[in-house]
């Protein structure tokens, strides 16, 4: 899915009213009346007091157009006009005018806090205050009216983006936003939904289709894609009933030390489980024994020292190489290293002290194959690219990082990201039970699995991504956040490729109980 810039979706409104001959009110029209329906449905005419709070621009608009449909409908509204500026925009006025055509109860001016209406729990907020063309700090007393719906404990409904949420910019007042339990979005979510730092500020989002020009949609290239199933599975590369091991590739994962061999363990086994035909793993000696036994479908080359790698010395000719799983940062293992990268010319992927290794000799960035692919976790990342002020810097940071040494980076985190060529994509896959230790290691093990295979280094690094929070997904159905491990997460991997080709399961609406009279005509049959 496409998540569009600000800029984009004005100009899909611009070029909407313009090849469907409507005017931007109509659009406006459309558009409350979908937040109207998607209200209408779940309540079913429910008298829960809506208080409805509308800015003066073409948020607000949208929601004097719900507010409308709600009164026509019989629902018990109220409805405000958040005064904050003189200014007004056409569509609002217009929308302004009809509401009053429809209720003796016109829309209660906002001016200051003396006039914030008093809330309760049950009741239901429609925050259509701002919308995505906001540009200048919230004034002190609309601050109060946003704090004032959190301290209500209503549940707060958001037109388009929760107001006072910028698209393209970092939150400096947290009281300056509202905390929406809910945002119906126009045309794309917004990428603010899925960074850390503004998430919070929707805890659910949904998008709702007003009729923006498929063609204009369908042909805009964006910056920024949301990565689901739909994403995935054009990328999915079947196999063929007379295929064999060696069509499939030779991973070799490069790690360990004496106590962290383990890491390297997981890192193979999701290699193989991900569908690489061969997996190696060079390890020191202390790591014979360990991968022999409790892997046995791994082969293990090991260094000459009995606890740590001190040179990468191997006869295969491996498709794809992992290095840096509980590796450590031993001089003689930053030596073989670089002595390796000098003479590699397979896809690298790298992960944990590979990172470290490459934070403190940058140098090495340059040895590196060009789409070699680095999945690092916050700390690593910040030892790569430097410190940032808010995510949309951290995006910046990575973005010009990537451009500079020609690599894919694996932004780790609740919704990971893939940065590559100018974009990034989102993944919506994972959960909660990710957080706990080797789960990275599993996640470049898959990556380092599909390389072999034959993917693109990008895909590979979407994909993979994306198969690794899924089977999270599915195994925490039987062992919850706390309980799931890494180990889980390769044990499911089989289920997470099977889901790709699972239609969504049909939403069976219960039936009436019959009545008397059809209870007695079934007995008679």
């Amino acid at each position: 899915m496409k998540i569009f810039s600000k800029e984009q979706i004005y100009e899909g409104d611009r070029l909407t009213a313009e090849r469907q001959n409507i005017t931007s009110t109509e659009l406006m029209e459309r558009a409350g009346i979908q937040i109207f329906n998607w209200m209408h449905m779940r309540m079913q005419g429910a008298q829960v007091p809506i208080h409805i709070f509308c800015g003066i621009g073409n948020n607000g608009g949208d929601g004097l157009v719900l507010a409308r449909h709600l009164i026509l409908d019989g629902y018990n509204v109220k409805t405000y006009v958040v005064n904050c500026s003189d200014k007004r925009s056409k569509d609002f006025l217009v929308n302004y005018d009809r509401i009053k055509n429809v209720t003796k109860e016109w829309p209660t001016l906002l001016s200051c806090q003396e006039d914030f209406p008093e809330m309760h729990p049950d009741d239901i907020i429609v925050d259509a205050v701002f919308g995505i063309g906001l540009n200048r700090p919230v004034d002190d007393w609309v601050k109060g009216l946003f704090m004032h719906f959190r301290t209500s404990k209503a549940f707060t409904l958001s037109v388009d983006i929760p107001s006072g949420l910028h698209t393209d910019d970092a939150v400096e007042d947290e009281d300056a936003v509202v905390w929406a339990g809910f945002t119906l979005s126009f045309a794309s979510p917004k990428l603010v939904f899925f960074l850390p730092e503004t998430a919070k500020f929707t805890l659910q989002w949904e998008i709702l289709d007003i009729g923006l020009d498929p063609e204009y949609l369908h042909t805009t290239e964006t910056e920024v894609e949301l990565i689901g199933k739909r994403e995935i599975l054009p990328n999915y590369m079947p196999r063929d009933k007379f295929s064999h091991k060696g069509q499939f590739g030779h991973a070799l994962i490069i790690g360990g030390s004496y106590g962290k061999i383990g890491a390297v363990t997981l890192t193979s086994r999701a290699a193989l489980s991900a569908g690489a035909g061969l997996v190696s793993a060079y390890v020191p000696k202390c790591g014979y024994v360990p991968l022999q036994a409790s892997f046995p479908e791994a082969m293990v080359i090991t260094d000459t020292d009995e606890a740590k790698i001190t040179a990468i010395k191997f006869d295969i000719e491996p498709t794809v190489v992992a290095f840096g799983i509980g590796a450590g940062a031993d001089t003689k293992t930053v030596n073989a290293f670089e002595a390796f990268l000098k003479t590699n010319e397979a896809p690298l992927v790298i992960d944990a002290d590979g990172l470290n290794i490459l934070a403190k000799k940058k140098a090495l960035l340059k040895l590196l194959p060009e789409l070699s692919i680095l999945t690092p976790h916050p700390k690593e990342l910040e030892r790569l690219v430097g410190k940032w002020k808010d995510d949309f810097d951290k995006l910046k940071k990575v973005k010009a990082f990537t451009k500079k040494y020609k690599l894919i980076v694996v932004v780790k985190g609740a919704n990971t990201i893939t940065a590559f060529n100018d974009s990034f994509y989102i993944n919506t896959t994972g959960n909660p039970g990710l957080a706990t230790a080797g789960s990275g290691d599993v996640l470049t093990g898959i990556i380092t699995g599909l390389i072999a295979q034959g993917y693109h280094p990008s895909v590979a690094a979407i994909f993979g991504v994306y198969l690794h929070g899924k089977s999270a997904d599915i195994a925490v159905e039987d062992f919850g956040y706390q309980s799931l491990i890494a180990s889980h997460v390769i044990e499911y991997l089989g289920e997470a490729y099977i889901d790709l080709f699972k239609q969504p399961e049909q939403v069976h609406q219960p039936q009436e109980e019959p009545d008397e009279t059809q209870r007695k005509q079934k007995q008679k049959k």
